[in-house]
């Protein structure tokens, strides 16, 4: 399919190139034809020039004699007369009587030889015209000829190179036909396997068909049973329904807001800049104020101007908030874009700002023209901006209307009909090119204004700089709009189609409460989504989780009965404790007294070094004594008996045994005790743990099974789904090779009579540029 795509699209080509080519070379042909009637022209034309220039050569050569036979005669005259004058000195008298017959006879000549030399004189005027206007035509043939022999060698290489050109074709389009035919032999033997497919999809459709019918009847009572109602048929219960998430829609929508962004931020610049370069201006012309006092109207307007960063600044806030409100996860449509509605809000008190200021930017230019600085240029440009300032504050009064609508369906939906969605960005892309437009004008004027306050005498170096920042900034201005009309325009088509979309079966959200309680429907769905995506618990192995099952099953019997046994536990827990406070306060006891004992025996120790020598000698006795008695007691045991269990000690009827071995033992045999009950303890902590988990497995795999049954049921609906639509698809793709198969057999057919065609044509120009190439030739 794609090969026979990627075919034709190259034949189409193909087809294009060659009617051009064709195209060009019958325009090539007329004009050789034309350019060889041309020179057929200046050709004859030449000849009867030639034919000219010789008839009046030979006229010059006729006159040229005559006028020097003229001339031998003037001079034969002026001899004679010469002569005669000679004689008429000799012979005066002679003379008189024939003075007037030479009277006569000179004036004669007189007249004659005038008429002669005026003759002359025009025919050496004709004779040079003739000359210089033959010049002129030979050397006008001459280039003629030569531009006329260039345009033939070149009209001479188009033709070869269109000759090489058809060629090329010609070949290419013969391979393209081979390749064709081999494609068209694979495309038979495909259309035989798919026909042999079908059939056999057919076959399993009919057992599949026959399988679906009994398994929709059951699903269609379970339906009926089970399910209450259909929420889509009613538009306020399909307005809560969470539309499909378009994730490529949401990326692209973010990416053009932040684009969007970088505009107005471009925008808000070059207002800023705009309104403190006019409040600058204000202050130095026409009168400069750290001269002289300015006007209260001036003063009044450069005031007002100095508050423009609190009406500008919120337009870039307001988009930014709009773009961090556009994100992949959320579903942006204009009834959920509640920032659109403090954007135009903003919007909304920057025209405010431009409204109050423009009635003093208006009495301002009118108080610059009747300044005496002010020229008769100047004055115009200054009502020229009058009436642009003017324009800018209804474009943007324009833009404000549009944008407070597109704010509507996020707080009144009835204001704004979905059907009109696309009118208002139209309209509004249209009155950002107006906003443009105005702006190039505001720039042009601003232009000539500041050439023309330049000429002005009492123009300062500050003025100058600040009409710059002026022009730098409008500039700025015009290339922002710009830049966001041809964005807007631009991506027209994707603003009305992603800005409008809704819930599936719906055509649109009933109110804006219904869309933010779709939204949190979304943000629960896809708390839901991410829940079942966390990765599971090491499972229990198979067989043991059979044991555990058996076990469970058998304590579940016994449920009672291990209910008495974790009351016991927890009983016995509690003396235990009790026993462990109570032996704890017998420690600490017992610390106290042997702390008592300890000082007594210092006491004790301190009074025997006191006594002198001589009882020394007889301690060895008392020691000794004392020993004796020790070993006695030992060998004599006493029990005791307490709560906790046999206590032996070692001491004699009457006197007090060894301290420290009775400590000693006493502890030992505490810490022995409360390590005994503290494993007991530990037990049966482990049990009682160890049956809450079990029940909670218990749980689990209660709800796992129903919700495994869920799944099932829902796997069920979507094979059926998915039946159906293989069916339609196994119709839809019989039916296109069906269609491509009867297309490409047209297509060969079409191929072969152009190929034909083709070739005749280029028989044809070969011949005609043979033919042409040879009259050149003989030329």
């Amino acid at each position: 399919m794609a090969a026979a795509a990627e075919l034709q699209g190259k034949y189409q080509k193909l087809a294009q190139e060659y009617s051009k080519l064709r195209a060009q070379n019958q325009v090539l042909k007329k004009g050789v034809v034309d350019e060889q009637a041309n020179s057929a022209s200046l050709k004859e034309q030449l000849k009867m020039k030639d034919q000219s220039l010789r008839k009046l050569q030979q006229e010059m050569d006729s006159l040229t004699f005559r006028n020097q036979q003229l001339a031998k005669r003037v001079e034969l005259l002026q001899d004679e007369l010469a002569l005669s004058e000679a004689r008429g000195k000799k012979n005066k008298k002679s003379a008189e009587s024939s003075s007037q017959l030479s009277q006569e006879q000179k004036s004669v000549f007189s007249e004659d030889l005038q008429k002669k030399i005026e003759e002359n004189e025009r025919l050496h005027i004709l004779f040079f015209e003739a000359d210089e206007q033959h010049k002129r035509l030979e050397a006008e043939l001459r280039t003629r000829l030569e531009v006329l022999e260039t345009d033939a060698a070149q009209h001479q290489a188009v033709v070869d190179s269109l000759t090489r050109k058809y060629t090329d074709t010609i070949e290419k389009l013969q391979n393209d036909k081979a390749k064709l035919e081999i494609k068209s032999q694979t495309l038979e033997r495909e259309a035989k396997d798919c026909r042999l497919r079908t059939e056999e999809c057919q076959q399993q459709l009919k057992n599949l068909q026959a399988a679906l019918g009994s398994r929709l009847e059951e699903s269609l009572c379970i339906i009926n049973e089970k399910v209450p109602f259909n929420d889509t048929r009613s538009n306020r219960y399909n307005a809560l329904n969470v539309p499909l998430h378009n994730r490529r829609y949401q990326l692209k929508l973010r990416d053009l807001a932040g684009q969007a962004l970088a505009f107005v931020q471009e925008l808000v610049t070059a207002l800023l800049n705009f309104h403190t370069y006019t409040e600058q201006k204000v202050q130095i012309f026409p009168i400069d104020s750290a001269t002289d006092t300015i006007s209260p109207l001036n003063q009044k307007f450069s005031q007002y101007l100095h508050e423009n960063a609190s009406y500008v600044r919120p337009l870039e806030e307001g988009m930014l908030h709009l773009f961090e409100s556009i994100t992949e996860d959320t579903v942006t449509v204009l009834e959920t874009a509640v920032k659109v509605k403090a954007f135009s809000e903003h919007l909304a008190s920057y025209l405010c700002f431009l409204r109050k200021i423009l009635p003093y930017q208006l009495k301002s230019l009118e108080e610059e023209c009747e300044s005496s600085l002010c020229t008769a240029a100047l004055r115009a440009r200054n009502m020229e901006l009058h009436r642009d300032m003017k324009r800018l504050t209804a474009v943007f009064e324009k833009l404000h209307t549009y944008v407070s609508l597109l704010a509507l369906p996020s707080t009144k939906p009835e204001g704004l009909l979905r059907t009109n969605y696309n009118l208002v960005f139209t309209n509004i892309a249209a009155s950002l090119h107006g906003f443009h437009d105005i702006l190039k004008d505001i720039s042009k004027h601003y232009s000539q204004k500041a050439t023309l306050e330049q000429d002005v005498p009492t123009a300062t170096q500050k003025l100058i700089t600040t009409n710059d920042c002026i022009l730098s900034s409008v500039v700025a201005l015009t290339n922002g709009v710009g830049k966001i009309a041809s964005f807007f325009s631009n991506n027209l088509d994707h603003f009305t189609a992603s800005l409008s979309y809704g819930p599936k079966g719906g055509t649109e959200f009933i109110s804006p409460l219904s869309a933010e309680c779709m939204l949190q429907y979304k943000k629960k769905a896809v708390a839901y989504m991410k829940n079942l995506k966390k990765p599971c618990t090491d499972s229990v192995p198979y067989e043991e989780a059979l044991a555990n099952r058996r076990v469970l099953l058998s304590s579940t019997e016994s449920r009672e009965g291990l209910a008495q046994q974790v009351q016991q536990s927890l009983e016995k827990i509690a003396k235990l404790e009790q026993e462990k406070e109570h032996w704890m306060l017998e420690a600490q006891l017992a610390k106290i007294k042997l702390e008592k004992e300890n000082q007594k025996l210092k006491n004790s120790l301190s009074g025997h070094l006191t006594e002198t020598t001589q009882e020394r000698s007889v301690l060895p006795n008392v020691a000794e004594q004392k020993k004796e008695m020790t070993e006695k007691s030992l060998k004599e045991p006493i029990k005791s008996t307490s709560l906790i269990g046999m206590l032996t000690i070692t001491t004699d009827n009457e006197k007090a045994p060894d301290v420290e071995s009775r400590e000693d033992l006493i502890k030992n045999h505490y810490m022995a005790r409360i390590a005994e009950l503290t494993s007991h303890l530990q037990l049966a902590d482990s049990k009682s743990v160890h049956f809450h988990a079990e029940c909670r497995a218990l749980a689990k795999r209660l709800s796992l099974a129903e919700k495994s049954k869920e799944s099932l049921t829902e796997e069920l609906k979507l094979a059926s789904q998915n039946i159906s639509r293989l069916q339609d698809e196994l119709m839809t793709t019989k039916r296109s090779y069906e269609d491509q198969l009867s297309m490409m057999s047209d297509h060969l057919c079409s191929m072969n009579e152009t190929l034909t065609k083709q070739r005749e044509e280029i028989d044809t120009l070969k011949m005609t540029s043979k033919g042409n190439s040879k009259k050149n030739k003989n030329r």
